[in-house]
């Protein structure tokens, strides 16, 4: 062999010696590599991201998400961040996928159905709820949020029982109290609704909306004086004159929700609490703000 042969030759040998030796480094920092990026974060990253804005929020569980797609608290996490920034579709597409994986998770078809109610949907959400109680009858959340789309859809005895369930398991929740209350003037029960929001009014936890709910059936039994005293806790003495002035002059049976929900300035319209917070869990059941307003 000649000397020039010789030496291409060596030259060959030596560059596959040395792509032999270096391969398996690439392929061990390749394989951390990829580890690393597939790593779950941290609960301290996961608590420090839920700090964040609502689109740093939606970005960091997208990227944990893409890292586990089955993960079920990621999965519920992502969705809520979704939900916040108004991407309603999207939340709706990660839980629907959820339940593939995770079809008895309460957590999964509690959320699902509150986006739905925003979205004005009752039945679809009416679906997830029932779906709710059926695998986690213990929890009141699930009774009392079936009965705020029976509410919704006119079914007011089908709500009552749904209440009267999520109040056996718990008895002073104030916004099933308030639910029920409010359920019940639907039915022209203005008497049962009046003991039902005094109890939900006197919980610590009641706010200025519970105790606007109970002035204003008060008024709508011609009580004005005991809608005064009610009243005047938590609104300044000209609102709560005018209020009782206009119910004076338009006090009329109440025969469906539109009827009882329909604007009726100057009286402050109260907002609806949030499905399944205020709760416990970070969402409760939204609605438009009207003059009666329910809470989940």
């Amino acid at each position: 062999m000649s000397s020039a042969k010789t030496s291409l030759a060596l030259i060959a040998f030596a560059l596959a010696a040395s792509a032999c030796a270096s391969t398996p480094k690439v392929d061990k920092e390749v394989e951390l590599a990829m580890q690393e990026a597939l790593r779950p974060a941290s609960a301290e990253e996961r608590a420090a991201a839920n700090r964040a804005d609502p689109l740093t929020r939606a970005n960091f569980w997208a990227k944990e998400s893409n890292k586990d797609a089955e993960d079920l608290k990621v999965a519920i996490e992502f969705a809520r961040a979704l939900r916040e920034i108004g991407s309603h579709d999207r939340a709706v597409d990660v839980l629907s996928r959820t339940l593939i994986v995770h079809p008895d998770s309460p957590d999964v078809l509690m959320l699902l159905g509150r986006i739905h109610m925003a979205q004005g949907d009752v039945a679809t959400a009416g679906r997830a709820f029932q779906r709710a109680t059926e695998v986690a009858p213990q929890r009141s959340e699930t009774w009392a949020a079936l009965g705020t789309t029976y509410d919704r859809q006119g079914q007011h005895r089908l709500a009552q029982t749904s209440y009267l369930k999520a109040l056996e398991i718990e008895p002073l929740r104030t916004t099933t109290l308030t639910n029920y209350g409010l359920s019940l003037v639907l039915s022209g029960d203005l008497v049962g609704a009046e003991a039902k929001l005094r109890l939900a009014a006197a919980n610590p936890d009641a706010g200025a909306r519970v105790i606007e709910n109970l002035a204003l059936v008060l008024g709508l039994q011609g009580k004005f004086d005991d809608m005064k005293k009610v009243s005047g806790a938590a609104a300044p003495d000209q609102v709560v004159d005018q209020n009782v002035a206009l119910l004076q002059g338009l006090i009329q049976p109440t025969r469906s929700w539109d009827a009882l929900t329909e604007p009726a300035a100057p009286v402050r319209l109260a907002e609806a609490e949030t499905p399944l917070a205020a709760p416990a869990s970070r969402e409760t059941e939204e609605a438009p703000q009207r003059t009666l307003r329910q809470r989940n």
